[in-house]
């Protein structure tokens, strides 16, 4: 027995030995090679992080090939406008990607593991973006996190043609990577492990406590972002996000795909009034509801008893009415004679030189801008997706098959065709479908749609069926720029205030009058083919903001 002890007490202390060597040194011989130490893995952190915001923006920017109405800063633009502009919204969508890398990190405590689920969900949301601007012209949005419950099968629908190409691509740069971190991980003696403490409550704390910082952050960011001057509006702005609520593709080229996805999450709506409630709500109806009895008594007509039309004239407004400009002659002399003839007058636009399906909201639902807040910029993207039902007039001809909407350019602009479904609308005519818009003729050099042929494809829908309908139509003819499209342009345009039109002003000037009276012209036999129609026909016609 002594001797068995004598033995024991000689091993013991060799063995603690040994193993606070392999705690020193991290080598044992099951890990031979020396830990990475901890410069390599910041470095290592910042080159996926960027990898991942530049698949994000190669999603976005590599299937943009249609025709927009502005130029947005894509591909090596997105960094190089740091060092040209100031603008370091690059560097916004690093800090995001690095939080979400951050909680990974925490959430596995293995750096390798947490680098390859970033970079695999960050190739594999470009890809799935890649394919949505390809097919729909539209980055992911909020309101499609609806497929990833009852409708994920039906995803599988927007894979294109040719989609093996992106497919394979992407399965290649992945499997680059992969390969990349396992070689990596292979010489790493750490293995790539982040809190390293046999004490598994204080692990345990230390990773909770540091993926919920991340987490908090985040949220906050998501939360705020996009209401007016909050810290997280100030600091996106302050880093060069400038919305582009129009467009969604060209707002995640120009600001970045999750900066672009992040701010439509939370957008604040209204202030909730302090005494809202079931009960003031009847109130407020059951004294509506009076004063429409009031002014209903002497009626005898329904407002459905004719086939309305709405007609939201791009641009449309009176050049004459320009205070210092004069003009050789009258723009619009069509439009002034029946403007004298029936109920008109002048219309205060919310929007100038844009917002046109702010505008197109107000017309439809009723709803002012002025009664949301400041932060809800534009209603077709922060409002209308998440609302189970929108109230527009023209469900007030039943069914769907009643409300025809035409509109001679890009249905995912504004996602109109998505709310026009939601609207109650059956069909919604563009360019690019789903139902494509008849009649595209366009006018000498100018790159859009004539009135004329927006109103010929309306004529069809309102000659069809004996049904009274509501027709929506958004043209735009006179969307800028104004470049010298017509030819035969006789109008001139001279300043009065003593200092001359530059050569620009004189340009746009000249070729937005002549825009004008095509589509005074265009209107006015546009009435005439509705006069000749053997059924009541209301038109509403308004030019939604200052060109």
């Amino acid at each position: 027995m002594s001797e068995n002890t004598s033995s024991i007490t000689t091993v013991k202390p060799h063995f603690k030995l040994w193993v606070k060597k392999a705690e020193a040194n991290e080598v044992t011989p099951q890990h031979p090679h020396k830990p990475f130490p901890g410069w390599v893995y910041g470095v290592l952190f910042v080159i996926f992080d960027i990898i991942v915001v530049t698949a994000l923006e190669v999603g976005v920017s590599s299937s943009s090939t249609r025709v927009q109405l502005s130029s947005p800063t894509v591909g090596f633009g997105f960094v190089s406008k740091m060092w040209t502009d100031g603008n370091f919204v690059f560097v916004l969508n690093v800090i995001l990607v690095a939080l979400l890398y951050l909680m990974l990190l925490m959430l596995f405590n293995r750096f390798w593991t947490a680098s390859i689920v970033i970079l695999a969900v960050g190739i594999i949301v470009a890809a799935i973006e890649h394919f949505k601007v390809e097919i729909r012209y539209e980055a992911i949005l909020p309101a499609d996190l609806g497929f990833l419950g009852s409708n994920t099968g039906n995803m599988l629908t927007f894979i294109p043609a040719g989609a093996h190409v992106t497919i394979l691509v992407s399965l290649g740069a992945f499997a680059a990577l992969l390969a990349l971190i396992l070689v990596l991980r292979h010489f790493d003696g750490r293995k790539g492990r982040m809190i390293r403490t046999d004490n598994l409550s204080l692990n345990l704390t230390s990773r909770l406590i540091l993926l919920l910082l991340p987490i908090l952050v985040f949220a906050l960011y998501c939360i705020h972002v996009s209401t007016t001057d909050s810290l997280a509006n100030k600091f996106s702005r302050a880093l060069g996000d400038t919305p582009s609520m129009w467009d969604s593709v060209y707002d995640a080229q120009r600001n970045g795909p999750l900066v672009a996805f992040t701010r439509q999450l939370n957008p604040k709506i209204m202030d909730k009034p302090s005494n809202y409630s079931e009960e003031t709500m009847k109130k407020v109806a059951a004294r509506y509801q009076k004063e429409a009895e009031t002014i209903n008594a002497s009626r005898t007509n329904n407002l459905t008893d004719s086939t309305v039309v709405y007609v939201l004239s791009e641009s449309f407004s009176d050049p004459s009415r320009v205070p210092g400009l004069k003009t050789n002659k009258d723009s619009m002399p069509n439009i002034r004679k029946i403007k004298a003839g029936t109920t008109s007058g002048l219309m205060l636009s919310s929007g100038y030189g844009g917002g046109t399906a702010n505008l197109e909201y107000m017309g439809l639902s009723g709803l002012s801008m002025a009664n949301f807040d400041s932060s809800l910029s534009s209603p077709y993207q922060q409002l209308v997706p998440s609302q189970h039902w929108t109230p527009t007039i023209n469900q007030m001809w039943g069914a769907p098959a009643n409300s025809l909407g035409y509109h001679p350019y890009e249905s995912s602009m504004y996602s109109r065709a998505t709310n026009y479904k939601k609207f109650g609308f059956s069909h919604f005519y563009t360019l690019t479908g789903p139902d494509v818009i008849k009649y595209q003729d366009k006018i000498d050099e100018s790159p859009y749609v004539s009135d004329k042929s927006s109103y010929d494809s309306a004529l069809e829908g309102i000659r069809s069926g004996k049904t009274n309908k509501f027709i929506q139509i958004i043209t735009m003819q006179n969307h800028m720029p104004y470049h010298e499209w017509y030819e035969n342009n006789d109008y001139t345009a001279e300043s009065t205030t003593g200092t001359p039109l530059g050569d620009d002003e004189q340009q746009s000037i000249e070729t937005y009058q002549k825009g004008v009276e095509i589509t005074d012209q265009a209107t006015q036999e546009f009435l005439n083919e509705l006069d000749a129609l053997d059924k009541p026909v209301t038109v509403v016609f308004y030019g939604d903001h200052l060109p």
